[in-house]
């Protein structure tokens, strides 16, 4: 797995998720199969089987977050640097009109908010190149 670029405000949500996860969420789950286990036969109980699907999503969840703790790296906010970085603000021009993007890792990105990818291929075109230079960039 390559590096998972957020942001410290991203970084905190994922961190909580976890905890929540770990903590609230596991003890929710255990109650429940506890409560679907009193009613008996679990061949034909579906409290019990959608308890027990619950808990694989949870799981599955935590294991994705652990993973991503693992490749995580921070994204520093760039106003100084004189080349185009992921956490860095660059203003485009789009049929006459100034837009502004901050260049993000892939889980964050929402153009309407002003966030891109440092994936896309808008993203993508604008790393690395030095503050002030012209580029064309053709998208889909």
């Amino acid at each position: 797995m390559d590096k998972y670029y957020v942001t410290a405000e991203r970084h905190e949500e994922l961190k909580k998720e976890l905890e929540t996860l770990k903590g609230e969420k596991r003890r929710e789950v255990a109650d429940d199969l506890k409560r679907a286990k009193e009613y008996g036969d679990l061949s034909e109980n579906s409290e019990y089987a959608e308890a027990k699907d619950k808990q694989s999503r949870i799981e599955t969840r935590i294991f994705e977050l652990e993973e991503i703790f693992k490749h995580i790296a921070l994204i520093q906010k760039n106003s100084a640097g004189d080349t185009v970085q992921i956490g860095s603000t660059v203003t485009l021009k789009k049929g006459g009109e100034m837009l502004k993007y901050t260049i993000v890792g892939s889980s964050e990105a929402n153009p309407p908010e002003g966030k891109i990818s440092n994936e896309s291929p808008l993203g993508r075109s604008f790393l690395g190149h030095k503050v002030g230079y012209t580029i064309s960039v053709k998208t889909p």
